[in-house]
């Protein structure tokens, strides 16, 4: 691949700010919440960073751009911030956007950080400007199909809304399933209603249900509906994209939300570091921080790192990732090239998969975890 050279100002040694770009989803139809939480853990580890001397004496600016879950609004956020001089880009959560982040920064060479979204192929051919903290989609959900399957769960029900994320997702555990004696059932939630989704469970004698969907919308209604048809008494509602992951969850479903499996990446145990920020980031929010914060916050890590022992020129930038070694909130992260993912990929944050408390809703039980390497 050709490295472009790098734009007039990107290598200053002036005293002035050294910028990275933050793309992040802030309005609908993006997931707001989501977006708040990745923002929180970006801007206190920059908080943290400049509080430490910043990039070799120089104060880290973040400029944080809106997607609102729109691909083609994220591609011209990193044409500008790019014209912008930025270093480095860091975040966003959908999978979808992200992609288009991707493959323009990609083609202008400038290096991307990617926070959270899992989606396999975020680019379509290889490459060395990407990297990548979330664990991919492919990993992430069979972790969760193992999950359905030690909990006698064969006959799964996949309710989900026309997407390339949740295409992939449905994809993923069909595959591992198969082999395994499991079946997958697909709902097109493009044209069912909830109450017919209740129908189609009866008929087809599901055990799980799967919510590969938006929330408020469709998630909510699908989650009543089931809830309280007496057909339906003893199905599994799960939501592997993690919807119950954030407290907006609970206030929709109340009791109806609790004991409903989903994937987040934190390990079992949170280290003196995880611990400390989890702290500052409750402070922040006013309320318990989710994975997708930390996420942010290792972003932020990970760059002042090889900003400070690199330079802030875009292609060294992108020539260290595989040097990297720093420790995050949730374990030590590295990227390495893995088969069948295209950028360099940290393998693997540690995944679990837990539900609310019934009888506590704002509580977490871990109730299967994988820390394969």
């Amino acid at each position: 691949m050709n490295t472009p050279p790098s734009p007039p100002g990107a290598e200053r040694t002036d005293g002035s700010s050294v910028r990275i770009g933050a793309l992040v989803p802030l309005t609908r139809p993006g997931w707001v919440e989501a977006g708040r939480h990745l923002l929180a853990g970006l801007e206190l580890a920059v908080r943290e960073v400049n509080e430490a001397g910043g990039i070799l004496g120089r104060p880290l600016e973040l400029l944080v751009r809106d997607t609102a879950a729109d691909p083609q609004r994220a591609a011209a956020a990193v044409d500008e911030l790019a014209g912008l001089g930025v270093a480095a880009l860091a975040g966003e959560y959908h999978s979808v956007v992200a992609r288009a982040a991707a493959a323009r920064a990609d083609a202008l060479g400038l290096p991307f950080l990617c926070s959270s979204a899992v989606l396999d192929a975020l680019t379509e051919q290889p490459t060395q400007w990407v990297a990548r903290l979330a664990p991919a989609q492919s990993h992430g959900w069979q972790v969760y199909a193992d999950f359905l399957l030690t909990a006698g769960h064969s006959r799964i029900a996949v309710a989900a809304q026309p997407s390339v994320y949740w295409a992939s997702g449905t994809r993923i555990l069909r595959d591992h399933l198969a082999p395994r004696g499991g079946t997958v059932i697909e709902l097109d939630m493009s044209t069912l209603t909830p109450a017919a989704v209740c129908d189609e469970l009866a008929d087809n004698r599901a055990t799980a249900l799967l919510l590969l969907v938006g929330h408020p919308e469709p998630a909510v209604p699908i989650v009543k509906a089931v809830r309280r048809d007496q057909r339906l008494a003893g199905i599994l509602i799960g939501a592997p994209a993690g919807q119950p992951e954030f407290a907006s969850w609970a206030t929709s479903l109340g009791e109806d939300g609790a004991a409903i499996p989903f994937l987040r990446y934190l390990p079992e145990r949170l280290g003196p570091l995880g611990s400390r920020v989890a702290t500052a980031l409750r402070e922040r929010l006013g309320q318990a921080p989710s994975f997708v914060a930390f996420e942010g916050y290792d972003t932020v890590a990970v760059l002042a790192d090889v900003l400070r022992s690199h330079g802030t020129d875009r292609a060294r930038t992108a020539a260290s990732w595989p040097g990297v070694a720093v420790e995050g909130t949730r374990g030590q992260i590295r990227f390495s090239r893995t088969p069948g993912i295209s950028m360099w990929q940290w393998a693997w944050t540690p995944v679990q998969v837990v539900d609310r408390d019934p009888a506590e809703p704002d509580r977490f039980r871990i109730l299967h975890t994988s820390l394969r390497a």
